[in-house]
């Protein structure tokens, strides 16, 4: 009976320490992360460093919540009409490597761009690859594979199989280097392609992207991280970005 209770003490012991590891992990960097070069972009407290693109100030339905940005309809709009929210860390990044957790609500729509070129009047998504952030279950947007989350959005399909469903976190990767380019959902890699290519002029071309005058002139050598108001409740943390040469 001594040894039972003992045993029984042990295993809630070990469960709070882990769970007590896991939350001292959120918007945190770890020694052997710093060591490697990684930096947040987000401490989980303020919004430090990001701003609307086109814009010098956060939109007003984005907030702070549980650690995590959230992004949610704005007041007087429709669920998947947006509200001119799009954001993006005022840095510009070349070659790196981002680390982003998202989860979505019932429905939801979103997106991740990298490489944004900042044109006055132009939308977030004009000139930049987008990385589909999705409720692949509920949203209306997905009929198409290249639309569900982790895909380069109406290019590539990634694997339905590695996102979990609304209301989880899911962590997301893409690393950039010299212009090859990799997707990796909850630890699968799903996505691999190139910039700057003519297999990318091919992409392009078969996509919807193919009349904007944004990707015609050609996709930027580098740019800035952006997240997408599409007019749905989405959320974001442990965002960190690393550099490469």
């Amino acid at each position: 009976m001594k040894r039972s209770f003992l045993v029984s003490i042990s295993l809630v012991m070990s469960m709070f320490l882990m769970i007590s590891a896991s939350a001292q992990s959120i918007n945190k960097l770890s020694k052997k992360e710093k060591k490697a070069g990684w930096v947040q972009l987000f401490n989980g407290q303020d919004f430090d460093g990001w701003r609307q693109c086109n814009g010098t100030e956060m939109p007003a339905n984005w907030v702070i919540e549980d650690d995590a940005m959230k992004v949610f309809t704005g007041e007087g709009k429709e669920p998947g009409r947006g509200a001119n929210g799009d954001i993006l860390f005022d840095k510009v990044f070349a070659n790196f490597e981002l680390s982003i957790d998202w989860k979505a609500s019932e429905m939801a729509n979103s997106g991740i761009f990298f490489n944004i070129r900042e044109v006055p009047g132009k939308p977030i998504y004009y000139a930049a690859p987008e990385i589909q952030v999705l409720d692949n279950v509920g949203a209306t947007d997905n009929k198409v594979d290249s639309h569900l989350a982790g895909s380069l959005y109406d290019m590539i399909a990634a694997d339905p199989k590695t996102v979990n469903p609304a209301g989880e976190w899911n962590t997301f990767v893409v690393k950039v280097q010299d212009g090859k380019v990799s997707h990796t959902q909850n630890g699968v890699k799903v996505v691999e392609y190139t910039l700057w290519t003519p297999e990318w002029d091919e992409l392009v071309a078969n996509s919807k992207f193919k009349n904007f005058e944004g990707f015609s002139e050609g996709i930027s050598k580098e740019g800035y991280i952006g997240l997408q108001d599409h007019g749905y409740t989405v959320w974001f943390r442990n965002i960190k970005i690393r550099e490469l040469e």
